[in-house]
């Protein structure tokens, strides 16, 4: 038993380490890749389809403040005052669960987003949520708001195999991530909750929908302090 108790204290030791080394790590390193861009490509590969991997990580300077104000307008609008959690969102999304015929709120924020793609891997395991849990907890700690914001831009699938705000500038306006028009930038958002599925450059009418709505939203906003 003793030899248990010991085996389990020096397993979660190591992951504590892990885990903190890698969040440190990246309060500062670029992040060359996530597991979702790895698990995407292995995909195409073993489907026997031609591999796309479009990644170019840009400093925060180099992505336009439309982007950062349409992504949180879009996937999360208390993001400079959570600590991680919204709460709300989660109560709202645990009540609308128990109505029928009801579509079911996401409540993930953009630092559960963020923690999920650069340290997890896609799923809806318990585990796999738990460890979301500990990584935003971890990133709330040691990052600002402006780094997991920056971060997030720079990581997250914006098309297929399209990864971060350079790419998906580049792919569907021919632009950078620094000259997004508002226009441009409300689109991409637009197209977060499925980016394989929608797209950015010449919208149907829900995703065109859902850039008139983040454009009303970004203009009723306010100032974006990100510290």
């Amino acid at each position: 038993m003793k030899r248990i108790i010991r085996l389990l204290l020096f397993i979660g030791a190591f992951f504590v380490g892990f885990s903190l080394l890698f969040v440190i790590l990246f309060k500062w390193a670029p992040v060359p890749a996530t597991p979702l861009m790895v698990i995407r490509s292995v995909q195409q590969i073993s489907d026997g389809k031609p591999l796309k991997w479009k990644h170019d990580w840009v400093s925060k300077k180099k992505i336009s403040r439309n982007l950062k104000l349409a992504v949180i307008c879009s996937e999360d609008q208390n993001f400079i005052a959570h600590g991680g959690f919204d709460l709300e969102a989660i109560d709202k999304a645990i009540q609308e669960s128990k109505t029928r015929n009801k579509r079911v709120r996401g409540a993930s924020t953009i630092s559960q987003q963020t923690a999920k793609n650069v340290f997890l891997w896609p799923g809806r395991s318990w585990v796999r949520k738990g460890l979301e849990v500990w990584f935003t907890a971890l990133i709330e700690l040691f990052w600002s708001k402006e780094r997991i914001l920056h971060v997030y831009l720079n990581s997250i699938e914006m098309g297929d195999g399209i990864y971060g705000a350079e790419a998906a500038a580049k792919a569907w306006f021919g632009t950078s991530a620094e000259k997004l028009s508002a226009r441009q930038a409300a689109a991409i958002a637009a197209i977060l909750p499925n980016p394989r599925k929608y797209k950015a450059a010449n919208p149907g009418p829900y995703v065109a929908g859902r850039i008139e709505w983040i454009l009303g939203q970004m203009q009723q906003y306010g100032p974006l302090d990100l510290k």
